[in-house]
């Protein structure tokens, strides 16, 4: 199919409507390895991958992606809720002939990165990553793209009703109780309220460039994934990693009030990660599941000491873990999350959930 005909059918769509059952025209994802879906394959000297087993063995084709999960992701579900393909990896469309060709960004592009934080240098562990700052400027690459083979006007139609989709900060808070520089000569309230202004000023930077609809997903209990609880002698929680989450989604939830107060026609969506997965860790059972300490994949207690290398042995009923390995979630538990946060209730997705703000 021509540039000119795949143009002229995405006018047509703008104008007149996507197909069945698509909700926006495009979805925009960024964050970090929670959502990457292969970026960081693009990336040389990166030691955030996931593209080798047993990473994918239940996704189709059962061959790793560069997802880090046993499946798919909150991304890939995202995109399938409002029926539309999964949004690729951007650095995959930028290379030979594909470069900057605006009708691989007319159903969306993903810039997550594994390793990504709000602040520069949350990858120092991982040796590379797309920090936000990247990924918006990657966006804005894109924008002008659409721009130029579209128009300014039906670009401006598409972007302003596609979602944009940000789940970012988890690495960032394992930076400040870390070994990097990034949490020095600051308090822990300090802290979280520059990593809120910050993501702040990049959701101002993406709203300049046409972002009208956020998906803004808050940090959950990460002082509870595998490789804090491995830390403890008691296999417990780390309190102090959980509030610093805690203190950062009370400074995200304030920002974006303060955000759709000064921006009239910015719509948002917020979801309480952290309670959900509360939910999942207190009462396993009453959603399927019964292992939420241990990792499915990996080697040594908790299956933490050794990540999810093609060495180590990975548990034979995923559906039942909470985590895939040291740090992500199962397919199993990100197709809950995601279903939540689309049709949730307001005590866990609020102003309103996105198939709400989607209908705005």
């Amino acid at each position: 199919m021509g540039l000119d005909l795949v143009l002229v059918l995405c006018l047509f769509v703008l104008r007149f409507g996507g197909l069945e059952g698509q909700m926006v025209p495009a979805v925009f994802v960024f964050g970090d390895s929670l959502v990457d879906v292969g970026n960081n394959n693009h990336l040389k000297l990166s030691l955030a991958k996931a593209n080798f087993r047993h990473n994918g063995i239940d996704f189709p084709g059962k061959k790793p992606t560069g997802r880090f999960s046993n499946g798919k992701n909150a991304a890939d579900f995202l995109a399938e809720k409002v029926g539309l393909p999964p949004s690729p990896p951007y650095l995959s469309l930028i290379s030979g002939s594909n470069k900057n060709n605006a009708s691989s960004f007319l159903t969306g592009v993903s810039f997550a990165s594994g390793g990504a934080g709000i602040f520069d240098g949350t990858d120092q562990l991982y040796r590379q990553s797309l920090p936000l700052s990247k990924q918006v400027e990657y966006y804005s690459k894109v924008h002008d793209s659409l721009v130029k083979q579209l128009g300014s006007s039906a670009a401006q139609n598409l972007l302003r009703k596609s979602l944009f989709a940000v789940a970012i900060g988890s690495n960032d808070v394992f930076g400040y109780s870390g070994s990097s520089d990034l949490g020095k000569g600051r308090t822990p309230q300090q802290y979280v309220d520059q990593m809120a202004s910050s993501l702040e000023g990049y959701l101002k930077r993406l709203y300049g460039y046409d972002a009208r609809k956020f998906v803004m997903v808050g940090l959950g209990p990460i002082g509870c994934c595998p490789s804090q609880r491995n830390k403890n002698k008691t296999e417990e929680c780390s309190d102090e990693t959980n509030r610093l989450s805690f203190l950062y989604n009370q400074a995200l939830m304030a920002m974006l009030r303060s955000l759709q107060s000064e921006l009239k026609d910015v719509s948002y969506s917020y979801y309480d990660t952290y309670s959900v997965m509360q939910n999942f860790i207190q009462k396993p059972t009453s959603y399927g599941f019964t292992e939420v300490k241990a990792a499915c994949c990996g080697l040594g207690n908790l299956n933490a000491k050794v990540a999810c290398l093609p060495i180590s042995k990975y548990c034979p009923s995923r559906r039942d873990h909470l985590f895939w390995d040291l740090y992500h979630p199962t397919e199993a538990a990100a197709r809950m999350f995601l279903d939540d946060a689309f049709d949730g209730p307001p005590q866990h997705t609020f102003p309103v959930n996105v198939r709400q703000m989607i209908a705005q």
